[in-house]
């Protein structure tokens, strides 16, 4: 299999807005909130843009080119991971996802470890970020039914270049006016546990307090924002270690004139374009790049180079001792 960009699938919600809009075809929708610029998921796969499998839906691609091209840490059964860019004109619930062991039980797929970039930010937005003290089960569930939670969770402001890694169980929510991009296992389910009193259709929202009190981890939380590693000048790129966990490892680079990757057996490399625009070139494969774009790189595809002046989201699996 040869390395080829990806076409997004588009989602719209009451909290979306025009960014993503302005930067994919979203003609005849409102209000997108999330390009599922990686995905092979049900509810919204990518779909291959470029090659011999211009226009075929991500995983068929995948199961024809074999676990070969997901590389030696790619666990067996679904594949593992999601990356999306989100923009939130409006504030997004209050939720939280299951680990791995209740979604399995629950929901019959992974549960959602996950990590926001942010990607840009207006003044004084914040995101809600774990608990600023420590409830009971019980005391947790009374203040959703009396609606006091706000006064019990991290409220923290963000700015771009932040980075926020969201273990599963970590009660959280994306505020006003942010745009991020986000790593996260290949999962959809989310447990939404207060939604502002907003109204879809004449309605609330679901709510799913039950599996909420169930998942939650209520313990106070005093995780930064600050990326793993620091940026560390390469030869014609910087490189920064955003996240690391044992579901995926998340980078930012930054190309003055060229990057020289390799795309070894262990994993594939997933490349998304934050910003600028490029060339890659690997084996026989040559393919532009602009904002937006999402580069699949399959595994053991060797050496590649990214030339041109770019931001990339470099992401590739993680190892489960990580």
């Amino acid at each position: 299999m040869e390395a080829v960009k990806l076409i997004p699938a588009l989602k719209q919600t009451i909290w979306g807005g025009q960014k993503l809009k302005a930067l994919y075809d979203g003609a005849g929708m409102d209000n997108i909130a999330e390009s599922w610029v990686l995905s092979c998921h049900p509810a919204g796969p990518s779909v291959v843009a470029t090659g011999e499998d211009a226009g075929k839906p991500l995983p068929e691609v995948l199961k024809k080119a074999g676990k070969e091209a997901l590389g030696t840490l790619c666990p067996e059964g679904d594949f593992p991971l999601l990356i999306k860019l989100i923009d939130a004109a409006d504030r997004l619930s209050l939720q939280v996802h299951p680990d791995d062991a209740y979604a399995r039980e629950h929901e019959n797929e992974y549960g959602k470890t996950e990590c926001w970039y942010i990607l840009d930010s207006e003044p004084g937005a914040e995101l809600i970020f774990g608990m600023q003290d420590a409830l009971s089960r019980e005391q947790f569930r009374q203040s959703i039914a009396d609606n006091t939670l706000l006064s019990h969770v991290r409220h923290v402001q963000v700015k771009k270049g932040d980075t926020a890694f969201i273990p599963a169980g970590t009660l959280h929510g994306i505020g006003k006016g942010i745009l991020l991009a986000e790593v996260q296992q290949s999962s959809d389910t989310t447990y939404r546990v207060y939604d502002y009193g907003r109204l879809q259709n004449g309605k609330p929202r679901q709510l799913h307090i039950d599996q909420a009190v169930a998942v939650t981890n209520l313990s106070p939380s005093d995780a930064s924002l600050v990326p793993m590693g620091k940026k560390e000048e390469k030869d014609g790129y910087t490189e920064q270690l955003l996240s690391a966990c044992q579901y995926f490892v998340m980078k930012q680079l930054e190309t003055d004139s060229r990057y020289m990757g390799v795309c070894d057996d262990t994993s594939f490399t997933s490349l998304v374009v934050l910003a600028g625009e490029g060339t890659y070139e690997g084996g026989e494969t040559t393919l532009s790049l602009k904002t937006g774009d999402s580069l699949f790189i399959p595994a053991a595809t060797g050496h590649y180079t990214v030339t041109g002046h770019l931001q990339l989201l470099h992401t590739t699996l993680g190892k489960k001792d990580a």
